[in-house]
């Protein structure tokens, strides 16, 4: 469940999200001492984060959990949603295209329900 960029300067992009975040132009995402983002409306403020990497293709954002909270559905496309809308709405400009990963992938952390591990397995 991880949100994947394809864009040839991810580095760029990062920082400009970091800036734009920095300058108040991007007011719905903060990030945290680690450079992991979290949506700050206060129905979803720090129910997860979006952790970047740099890849072989672009850049990488796999999804953070509460520690021993259990991830559901609604927090991951919530963050997933409005973080790629985010994305759209301030940086198209940066990158090709953009892709959602509906399993939980290597560089995700997050506790899931038997039940939903046994939909992403």
């Amino acid at each position: 469940m991880a949100i994947l960029i394809y864009t040839t300067k991810p580095k760029i992009l990062l920082k400009a999200i970091y800036e734009g975040i920095n300058n108040n132009e991007i007011k719905t995402w903060k990030f945290d001492k680690e450079k992991d983002f979290t949506h700050t409306p206060e129905q979803w403020k720090n129910k997860a984060w979006l952790h970047p990497n740099i890849s072989i293709t672009g850049l990488q954002f796999g999804l953070i959990g509460e520690e021993n909270i259990v991830m559901t559905k609604l927090i991951y496309g919530v963050y997933h949603g409005r973080f790629l809308e985010m994305l759209l709405t301030h940086f198209d400009d940066y990158f090709l295209r953009a892709t959602i990963t509906a399993d939980k992938i290597d560089i995700d952390n997050f506790k899931m329900t038997s039940r939903f591990a046994s939909i992403c397995s």
